[in-house]
């Protein structure tokens, strides 16, 4: 397997990431949406496998405090290949200089980063779009 690394966004293929993301736990991300988040992105990261995407991530950043992962996924056929770390590993080596490197996920899938290097904290809290979705999924405690 000859895994192709990229940055770029000229020719991005904003379906096949909607795509990527829509057979991971990341779910339903409009290819449009991807389009100006990923734009909005100081740091990015693509993998593909014979022109075919099959994971991905990025960094939004400030430069000199917050960096902040997210969005990191790779196919399930892709899986446990050790490509998840990598894009981690090359969205962190960007981010260095930050003071912190932060990132949420969903439950069950803390131990994967805290391999990885990355600690739990005790002070996080988010407001969601969608409360009682983001409640459901696990991802913040009832109100």
């Amino acid at each position: 397997m000859a895994l192709e690394w990229k940055d770029a966004l000229e020719g991005m293929d904003w379906q096949a990431l909607s795509d990527l993301y829509r057979a991971t736990p990341l779910g339903e991300k409009p290819a449009a949406d991807l389009a100006v988040a990923f734009a909005n992105s100081r740091f990015r990261c693509f993998v593909y496998d014979d022109d075919r995407l099959i994971g991905a991530g990025r960094a939004l950043a400030d430069g000199v405090d917050c960096s902040y992962l997210c969005d990191v996924a790779v196919h399930p056929s892709h899986q446990g290949q050790g490509i998840g770390k990598v894009i981690v590993s090359r969205l962190v080596a960007l981010s260095q200089g930050h003071k912190k490197i932060i990132l949420y996920t969903f439950p069950g899938k803390e131990g994967f980063y805290q391999q990885l290097g990355f600690r739990p904290m005790t002070t996080a809290l988010a407001l969601f779009a969608d409360p009682a979705q983001a409640e459901q999924k696990g991802l913040i405690e009832a109100a």
